[in-house]
């Protein structure tokens, strides 16, 4: 496998693998932060990378300079690397993959990551994304489940993915593994639109926890939860002087809870365009993280 870089090869037991990028697929950083959640709570250890070279086009996927610990500048590249941990309390070893969405050479990207996880025998793959959506965050946040082989669907319960649409690497790398043969499914979390720059620690934390049973471990979610607090608190206090957004959650808490898509029956409405709402709070987060 070119532009592969593979420091170890591990020997695994029926290992499961989890899939993040960044980009795209990635509203909030929910699905990024979860996978390195997984990384640094099992104590995953880097065994492979792939060169970025050919991936991406840096003009618009920049590369950033930093200075270590001995002032040295570095640069630093986008990353894709992958990691593996030994789980002797389950029936499965785990294996992460966690990266940045390429700009160029999808298909080649792709065969690298399913040519691996074929290396590695791995028993099942599951990608983690997160979506933008008319959803409150004062209301439990919604993952939905899928899976393009319906056996695959049908054993972990999920539901046959049946999407059609503009599509992110995590599409194209599904189509892939079923080439390949490699059961894989997809968990997405719904973040709030109207909330785009800041993390979502509530989504990160429901992926999680759906997660977690695929993999066989249990988590400690203590600090994410206390971010969590902190986050809705600060949404909260944004909604809470202004009139017109917090007419707007009032009307998705209403449809979440009637169980309906907030943009069914919109017609002609009184409140401000969810771009408006957008930068509204942003603006006061923003402010609020900078008086912090």
């Amino acid at each position: 496998m070119d532009h592969l870089v593979i420091e170890r090869r591990p020997d695994l037991h029926d290992p499961v693998a989890v899939i993040a990028f960044s980009g795209w697929n990635d509203a909030a950083s929910a699905a990024t932060n979860a996978a390195r959640f997984v990384v640094r709570r099992i104590g995953a250890r880097k065994f492979a990378s792939i060169d970025a070279e050919p991936f991406y086009d840096f003009t618009g996927n920049r590369p950033s300079v930093r200075l270590d610990s001995k002032g040295t500048r570095k640069v630093h590249w986008p990353t894709n690397e992958f990691f593996y941990a030994r789980n002797p309390g389950g029936a499965h070893d785990i294996v992460v993959a966690l990266g940045t969405e390429p700009n160029l050479r999808w298909r080649t990207f792709s065969e690298i990551h399913t040519g691996l996880l074929t290396d590695l025998h791995v028993s099942l793959a599951v990608s983690l994304g997160a979506l933008m959506a008319e959803v409150p965050h004062t209301r439990e946040v919604r993952v939905t489940g899928t899976a393009i082989d319906p056996e695959v669907a049908r054993d972990l319960r999920l539901t046959t993915s049946r999407y059609e649409g503009p599509t992110g690497i995590v599409g194209v790398l599904h189509d892939s593994m079923r080439q390949r043969g490699v059961p894989a499914a997809s968990l997405w979390a719904n973040v709030p639109h109207y909330i785009t720059t800041a993390q979502n620690p509530p989504a990160t934390i429901a992926l999680l926890r759906r997660l977690q049973s695929l993999l066989g471990v249990e988590f400690d979610y203590t600090e994410l939860l206390a971010a969590g607090q902190r986050f809705v608190a600060e949404v909260d206090n944004a909604v809470s002087g202004n009139p017109e957004m917090a007419a707007y959650l009032r009307r998705l808490e209403a449809a979440i809870d009637a169980g309906q898509e907030a943009s069914e029956g919109r017609g002609a409405s009184s409140l401000p365009p969810p771009e408006d709402v957008v930068l509204d709070i942003e603006e006061f987060l923003r402010g609020q993280r900078d008086s912090g």
